[in-house]
C-alpha cells in the first residue's frame, strides 16, 4: 500500500517516470539488471537486508544511482546515519507525501535534499557536535536486531525475518548487549525507548 501510494504521488508528476518497484533486496537486484534509473527510493525496513546495507552494495555496484531514503525512522536517529552512508536525501514517511516530488527531482539533478528539519539537525551537529551515542557504534545487523526486539519480537521470529539463523540473532543480541552495556531484552526495550528508536 505504501509503495502504491509513492507510485501515485510520483506519477502526478509529468516529468517523473517510475520504471520499477521491488519489495526486497533481491528483488531491487532483479529490476536494476532490467532497467536503468537516476533516483531509486529506498525503504530501511527491507526484508533480509537492512537499508543500510543495501545502500553500501548500490554504490559499489551502481554509483551513478542517487539513493533517496523514505522511511518510517525518525530523522534524529537515522537521516545522518543514511547521509554519511551516502544517501542523497531522507524522508520521512509521515511527511507530506508531495514533498516526494521535489526530493526527487533534485536528486535527479544531482544535488542532495534534506527537510528543513534536518538541516537544522546538520547545521547544530556542525556547531557543536553530540557526544556519540552508544548506538552509533551499532552495525547495521546489530541495529535491526535492536529494533526488533524493542517491538518485542522473539530472537527465532527475528532470525526469519532477517533471514538469518537463530545463533547468528543470537550472537547479534550478545554484541548488542555488550556494546551497549545491558543485561537483557527489557533493558534493550528501554533503551530503544529513551533513545527514541522506536
Amino acid at each position: 500500500m505504501v509503495r502504491r501510494g509513492i507510485r501515485d504521488t510520483l506519477t502526478d508528476a509529468a516529468d517523473i517516470e517510475v520504471v520499477g518497484e521491488a519489495g526486497s533486496y533481491s528483488e531491487v537486484r532483479d529490476v536494476l539488471r532490467k532497467v536503468s534509473c537516476d533516483v531509486l527510493l529506498l525503504d530501511l525496513n527491507l526484508p533480509g537486508r537492512g537499508g543500510l546495507e543495501v545502500l553500501a552494495s548500490l554504490r559499489e555496484q551502481h554509483s551513478d544511482i542517487r539513493v533517496l531514503i523514505v522511511s518510517m525512522f525518525a530523522e534524529d536517529q537515522y537521516a545522518l546515519r543514511c547521509l554519511r552512508a551516502g544517501a542523497y536525501g531522507y524522508l520521512n514517511k509521515a511527511g507530506d507525501p508531495a514533498e516526494l516530488i521535489p526530493a526527487v527531482r533534485a536528486l535527479a539533478s544531482g544535488r542532495k535534499y534534506v527537510t528543513p528539519e534536518i538541516s537544522e539537525m546538520l547545521v547544530a551537529n556542525l556547531a557543536a557536535p553530540n557526544p556519540e551515542s552508544l548506538h552509533s557504534t551499532l552495525s547495521e545487523r546489530e541495529l535491526q536486531t535492536l529494533l526488533k526486539i524493542a517491538s518485542g519480537k522473539r530472537l527465532s521470529d527475528i532470525a526469519v525475518e532477517l533471514m538469518l539463523s537463530p545463533k547468528t540473532v543470537s550472537v547479534y543480541r550478545a554484541r548488542l548487549l555488550e556494546k551497549l552495556k545491558l543485561s537483557n531484552n527489557a533493558e534493550l526495550t528501554v533503551y530503544a525507548i529513551r533513545n527514541n528508536l522506536v
